[in-house]
Parts: C-alpha cells; sequence; structure tokens
C-alpha cells in the first residue's frame, strides 16, 4: 500500500461568488468592513501562522488591502503579528459567542447530543452547512479521535464528510454543480474521494438511504456516520454524526447499531426547529 499523502498545507479560496466586491455600487454597503470580516475568515482552520501573502491569497484581495485589514485587527486585539507571519487571538472568540449564546438550538442540542453519545458510547456531533464547508454547532466527545480539535465553530470540507454529504444530498442539481464549480478537491488522505463523478454518485445514493459512511477520507483509522437534521417542514437544517476509531468497529456495524439512535436523536433535534 503506497504511503497516505499529507493534508493539504493549504487553504483552498473563499468562494468568489461571497466576494464583498459584488456589492460595489449599494450607497449603504461598508466595503471596508465587509473585507476585513473575509480577511477573518480566510484563516479558516489552519492551525499555524499565516503570512499576508497566504491569507491575500484565500481572501482573494489585494495585498495592501489584506494588510490594512490584519493592522487594525492587531490594534484592535483580534490578531497579532509574529515576525512575517499573523494569527488570530482568543478574543475573535466574543464574535461567535455572541452567536451561540443567543441561539437556543445549540443549547438544547447538547442534553440530546450527549445522550446519543452515553448510548452508543462514542463521539458525536452536529454540524450545519456554511458555504462550502461543515460548520459545527454542538459535540459530546467520549474518545478523542480527530487529529484536529472540533469544537464550536470548527470548519470541515463537506465533500469527505459525513454531514457535509449528507448536506450535499439536500441541493438541487444547479446548487450540486455550483458546489463542484467552486470548491477544491483536496486529498486529506490516500481514501479521499476527489472525482467529482464519484462524489455524485455517492451524494445520489446518501439521498437515496437517508444517510451517509464516510471511512478514512478525511482522518485515517477514523469512520463516521451521518443523518440529517429536518425540521417540521421536512427541510433538512443540518446533519448528526457518529465517529468511531476504525479498527474498533467495523462498517457492517454502523447500520446495525447506530443508525437507528442517530434518527431518534434527530428526530428529537428537528422538533426545536421552526422552518
Amino acid at each position: 500500500m503506497r504511503n497516505p499523502p499529507p493534508p493539504p498545507d493549504y487553504a483552498a479560496p473563499l468562494p468568489a461568488d461571497e466576494h464583498p466586491d459584488r456589492f460595489r455600487g449599494d450607497p449603504d454597503f461598508m466595503l471596508t468592513l465587509s473585507r476585513g470580516l473575509r480577511v477573518i475568515r480566510a484563516f479558516g482552520e489552519r492551525r499555524y501562522p499565516q503570512t499576508a501573502a497566504d491569507l491575500s491569497r484565500r481572501a482573494g484581495l489585494p495585498r495592501a488591502v489584506t494588510q490594512r485589514c490584519l493592522h487594525t485587527l492587531i490594534r484592535l486585539g483580534f490578531a497579532e503579528q509574529q515576525g512575517r507571519h499573523y494569527v488570530l487571538t482568543p478574543l475573535i472568540l466574543s464574535l461567535g459567542h455572541a452567536y451561540f449564546s443567543s441561539t437556543p438550538f445549540v443549547s438544547l442540542a447538547q442534553p440530546v447530543l450527549e445522550e446519543l453519545s452515553a448510548t452508543v458510547n462514542e463521539t458525536c456531533a452536529l454540524a450545519i452547512m456554511e458555504g462550502n464547508e461543515v460548520l459545527y454547532l454542538a459535540r459530546s466527545e467520549v474518545h478523542r479521535i480527530l487529529a484536529t480539535t472540533l469544537g464550536l465553530g470548527s470548519r470541515l470540507p463537506a465533500y469527505c464528510t459525513t454531514i457535509g454529504r449528507v448536506m450535499l444530498a439536500q441541493l438541487s442539481p444547479a446548487a450540486l454543480d455550483r458546489y463542484f464549480d467552486t470548491v477544491e478537491l483536496a486529498p486529506y488522505t490516500e481514501f479521499t474521494e476527489t472525482s467529482p463523478a464519484r462524489l455524485r454518485e455517492i451524494i445520489a445514493k446518501v439521498r437515496e438511504q437517508g444517510y451517509a459512511v464516510v471511512d478514512q477520507e478525511l482522518d485515517l483509522n477514523v469512520r463516521a456516520i451521518g443523518v440529517p437534521v429536518r425540521a417540521a417542514s421536512g427541510r433538512a437544517c443540518g446533519g448528526l454524526n457518529v465517529s468511531v476509531k476504525s479498527p474498533r468497529i467495523p462498517l457492517a456495524r454502523f447500520t446495525s447499531e447506530f443508525l437507528a439512535p442517530m434518527q431518534a436523536a434527530a428526530d428529537k433535534l428537528g422538533q426545536f426547529l421552526v422552518l
């Protein structure tokens, strides 16, 4: 077996159709504010400092504009400079805290996740689709299984995660086409599926069966199963997954042992959604 490729050490550019310049001409639109927020988003999930050039490339903004945004973030305490590199400070968490503290769904979901985690004795999480990525809202961890630490606001690619595939399965054909036109399908392990044609087949199967299983595509030796969380209207607003160390539990046991309690938990979570 060939050695697996290392996880990508770059961050894909932010979606071009979300670029702040699309609102040029709107007299009430604050272009400077939108550019600053885009630079914050450009930090993404990378766990080490980035240069202004890195951030400029991902944000799709001129280098000079990016540096002015970084200077402002530093002066306000949201970022700091380490030589030629930049990192966000913990103060940035205050921006997300306002959302999570004002959203009762997150606090209501946590006990449901903990109950599910205790039932299956595995780690579970709740996430939504945000742009081309999966945004984690809540998590109940039994075993530390991922190389990365996932907390509130953490993001992962949709194409190689269970919740991502569950949410992609809800998209219309046109929306799915737009997704594949804009996303960069990078290999995270030797098992990551990066063929758009094959991913479309997988997503179609997820749509048909109502759940997704991913085997070592994001992290080696980690398997997961995910189901949609639907509001009373039937609209899938998020996803719920259970992750395990792959050697412990064979794939055949995923649907036989995890699927029923996961669907029950998803139904409970759906009761909190009024959409």
